[in-house]
């Protein structure tokens, strides 16, 4: 039966309400900060004598400087208390915010709007934790990557729609100033309206004892969520998402006046291209995924930044044109769609990025702890956001010109990509996985929701090739621990596959006694741990196709630890280039063609006191069936 789409989730109060809520905070925020970065940027001698490019890295700082000072105490309060009651408060804050920044554009009084950059950055800090701890108690886990996905979508186009008719509306001759001191005010009302109807959800934590000490708050937060090292390395991985964007985006008005030579239109075109990227990146990752929480999206993200955000500056080199032009004269210059592309495809990688850290973060985490988490994420922002004001402003300073900038963060990127990813081995390998069952494979699951989402278990499955393991690892919903045989270790590339997914190598006890022990060892040490254990009980790869008898193994294991075992079963890799087929090497390679279609069938969990060898080799032949 096929899973519901992500878009029926916005015909349920659990989270169409919430939804608009964060839609209208996310508009809100940047009709307003947009308004006043084009009235300043392209206006700046009637407000201020700071220079425009001063200007447009000042004001995202001011915005995100809250999240440093408040996120601690947010993350707090969020677990602490019901979350549809804070949305309605934070909701009217927002509308006293709009109300105090309209008279601030009727008065043309600067101090009152930078005030008001201020406030939205502190609704926005109340809200953050609230946003994404809310999505793990209304949705199921499978609901989640399309669930976030929706959430980054909405927030990107918020900030699209936001970011234009900021630009519009301030530019309205004679009543722009007016129209966006209304406009946000509006909007500001309806997010309020929204937020009634946000259904009850309870505070995990209300006993929680507050401390209002952001600083040692803001230490605590951070030293509890670097305890488990994945998710802390995936609040690095987030927050250096967020220094990524907020470097580019700041640089656009500046860009598109001095490097395009256009006007207003050009840079809320290049905005455009950006967040569509963004939403259809974010869109796509549910159907990439399969419904589950898929990592393996992340270094595929990372990738398509670096390769889009380079070319970038080599397009904007090929970029002769120094006549004054608007946004359709623009598209009719050489490089311009190159620029424009290389602007989409950011977004739709930064998508990819983006979306399964979130989810991963809030399945990873300590749910009672997840909105402290989520704030401590928050403040790691805030400071890669600050920094990145900071470099910008010191680079463009000594010289660097904004294309070089965009080059310089590609490749900045890069290493900080591979930095992370060797770090949490974790990532690369479901990418790996996740390339081979898109790319070279169709891949079919069988009731792969029989693969447990936590505790411990010991799954089973027949031996047929080289990856299986990679094919089983991309269908499961969590990490898998691999029982190995030693001598693939030793192969270049699949040894260092499985050496970083921490798999288990095994000897035979005539060959090497005392590993067989240590794997017995640590396989108990794994489950003890709650972890998912897999063994291919044949002991080696088939040599026909047909099933190997079952060792005794299984039993040895179930008898130390018991916890249930499921079995499973490959069908389609029989031929395999990296299967003991007698074949003819070319014979396999087009017999099985391109996008060769696999399954991957998953049994009902059998319970320790009824396992025996014989059994589960009956249970896994009859899930394999006649496919080889």
């Amino acid at each position: 039966m096929s899973k519901p789409s992500q878009f029926a989730l916005m015909s349920q109060r659990r989270f169409a309400p919430f939804f608009w809520v964060q839609f209208f905070g996310a508009f809100n925020d940047n009709l307003f900060k947009t308004a006043l970065v084009v009235a300043l940027g392209f206006d700046a001698a009637s407000w201020t004598t700071m220079s425009a490019s001063t200007i447009t890295n000042l004001i995202p700082g001011l915005f995100i400087l809250p999240y440093v000072v408040f996120s601690a105490t947010a993350g707090q309060i969020a677990d602490k208390f019901e979350k549809a009651g804070l949305s309605r408060l934070v909701k009217w804050l927002e509308v006293a915010i709009m109300a105090m920044t309209g008279l601030g554009w009727m008065t043309h009084t600067l101090w009152l709007l930078i005030l008001g950059v201020v406030g939205m950055g502190v609704h926005s800090t109340l809200f953050g934790p609230v946003k994404y701890a809310y999505l793990p108690q209304q949705l199921k886990p499978e609901e989640l990557m399309g669930g976030n996905g929706m959430i980054e979508m909405g927030t990107f186009v918020g900030i699209l729609l936001g970011q234009v008719l900021g630009a519009i509306l301030v530019a309205t001759k004679g009543i722009g100033l007016e129209l966006v001191a209304g406009g946000t005010l509006l909007t500001a009302v309806v997010g309020l309206v929204a937020s009634y109807r946000v259904p009850n959800t309870p505070a995990p934590a209300p006993n929680l004892q507050i401390n209002w000490n952001f600083l040692t708050e803001s230490i605590r937060n951070i030293r509890h969520s670097a305890g488990n090292r994945t998710v802390f390395l995936s609040m690095l991985g987030n927050s250096w998402f967020w220094f990524y964007g907020a470097l580019v985006l700041a640089q656009f008005p500046v860009y598109a006046k001095d490097y395009l030579h256009g006007d207003s239109s050009v840079f809320v075109l290049l905005l455009t291209m950006f967040s569509v990227g963004v939403g259809t990146g974010s869109l796509l990752c549910e159907r990439l995924s399969g419904h589950k929480v898929e990592i393996g999206l992340v270094p595929f993200g990372a990738i398509g930044m670096t390769v889009f955000g380079a070319d970038l500056y080599f397009a904007s080199t090929g970029y002769a044109n120094t006549a004054a032009v608007v946004w359709d004269t623009f598209l009719q210059q050489d490089s311009a769609l190159r620029i424009l592309f290389d602007v989409v495809m950011i977004g739709v990688f930064g998508g990819f990025f983006i979306v399964p850290l979130f989810a991963l973060i809030q399945t990873r985490c300590d749910p009672e702890h997840l909105s402290r988490t989520i704030a401590g994420m928050n403040i790691l922002n805030a400071l890669f956001m600050v920094a990145a004001t900071g470099m910008a402003i010191v680079l463009l300073g000594q010289g660097l010109t904004i294309p070089e900038l965009f080059l310089a963060t590609a490749i900045l990127n890069a290493v900080v990509a591979m930095y992370i990813f060797s770090l949490v081995p974790e990532f690369l390998m479901r990418f790996l996985a996740w390339l081979l069952i898109h790319t070279f494979h169709r891949v079919k699951t069988v009731d792969a929701d029989r693969i447990p989402e936590a505790g411990p278990a010991v799954l089973v499955c027949n031996h047929v090739s080289y990856v299986d393991a990679i094919v089983i690892g991309a269908a499961s919903p969590r990490p898998i621990r691999f029982v190995m045989d030693h001598r693939i270790f030793k192969m270049p590339l699949l040894g260092w596959i499985f050496r970083t997914a921490k798999a288990i190598p095994i000897a035979p006890a005539k060959e090497d006694p005392w590993l067989m022990e240590k794997a017995f060892v640590d396989i108990a040490q794994a489950l003890h741990e709650g972890d998912l254990v897999c063994i291919f009980p044949e002991g080696k790869l088939t040599s026909t196709g047909e099933i190997n008898e079952f060792k005794g193994g299984i039993a040895k294991i179930v008898e130390r630890s018991k916890v249930p075992v499921i079995p499973m079963a490959l069908r389609g890799l029989w031929g395999h280039l990296l299967s003991r087929s007698q074949d003819n090497v070319f014979e396999r390679a087009f017999r099985k063609g391109w996008r060769s279609s696999l399954a991957l069938a998953v049994g009902h969990p059998v319970e320790p006191h009824n396992v025996t060898p014989e059994l589960l080799h009956t249970q896994v032949a009859q899930l394999r069936g006649d496919w080889k």
